[in-house]
């Protein structure tokens, strides 16, 4: 047995787009307004998410946005020699913009326009739809360097993403851009299948919540795209019948995952105890769930 062709072909269809590309535009117009606290400094605002790489889904509602502070940056210089280190604090000092105090200047710039719809979360200052206006999360970053050489200023090289903080003073480091880039040449590989088997998935993840087989939670639009991120573009052809029995194939016969990488290929997918990654059991429960679906359709 197996999901009706024609249901997989209304699961991979996109979700909204006019109202959520409306939604970005008045929330960057204001990040952007001439008058914030911060625009005399260096910074970008850029979409990340399932809006932002086209795999949205009509179930979802979100538009994820990313504020990010160029003039300072936040390292990892853990895979560094000790002298390599010890050269890059003789070049670098530290910053005078502190991240909290351009979180606060976001907040402001954001509750001045919106008012009580901006509520402060974990990880980003929400903002509830109001009218046409969808719901938003603003992530208030700084840029990020994750070094691979530094011999000096001249000869050094680094990956570039962003860091965020939780209150908690946990710092998460990602990589949209990276992710972004990744996902379209991953959908252009797969003649262009890739972002609507992933719409197929996350739809098929929500019957799963809707049925009880899995939480509300357990499986994040960003690992569900890392899921099938590794699996071989051979596997997205034919009809999406085809396509969705040899991915699952694929994963169910795939039993060592240690390797499976996040879609911006600097973190591994499954890992525990690391805010970045999706925990191992939670990753496996998905797999299952979704070829129990299928076997009992």
């Amino acid at each position: 047995m197996a999901i009706l062709e024609s249901q997989l072909e209304t699961w991979s269809h996109q979700g909204s787009k006019v109202q959520s590309a409306a939604t970005y535009g008045t929330i960057k117009a204001t990040l952007e307004d001439a008058n914030t606290p911060y625009m005399s400094r260096k910074f970008d605002v850029f979409l990340q998410g399932s809006y932002g790489n086209d795999t949205n889904i009509f179930a979802e509602s979100d538009v994820d946005i990313v504020i990010r502070y160029l003039g300072e940056f936040y390292h990892d210089l853990s895979t560094l020699p000790a002298d390599q280190q010890n050269a890059f604090h003789k070049s670098h000092s530290d910053g005078v913009y502190s991240y909290n105090t351009f979180k606060g200047h976001v907040q402001q710039t954001l509750e001045k326009a919106f008012g009580a719809s901006v509520k402060p979360g974990k990880k980003a200052i929400k903002i509830e739809a109001n009218g046409s206006r969808r719901n938003a999360d603003v992530v208030v970053a700084f840029k990020f360097n994750r070094y691979h050489q530094f011999i000096n200023p001249s000869n050094q090289r680094f990956d570039t993403g962003m860091a965020f903080f939780t209150p908690d003073n946990t710092r998460i480091a990602n990589y949209p851009k990276q992710h972004s880039d990744n996902c379209t040449s991953k959908h252009q590989a797969t003649g262009n299948r890739f972002k609507p088997i992933v719409r197929i998935f996350k739809n098929m993840r929500g019957k799963l919540a809707d049925l009880g087989a899995i939480e509300k939670g357990l499986a994040p639009s960003y690992y569900i795209e890392g899921l099938l991120y590794n699996v071989p573009n051979a596997c997205f052809s034919g009809s999406y019948s085809t396509t969705v029995l040899d991915i699952l194939k694929w994963l169910h016969q795939t039993t060592d995952r240690g390797k499976f990488v996040c879609v911006n290929e600097q973190y591994y997918l499954l890992r525990d105890n690391n805010p970045v990654c999706w925990p191992i059991a939670d990753g496996e429960k998905f797999i299952k769930a979704v070829v129990q679906l299928w076997n009992n359709s």
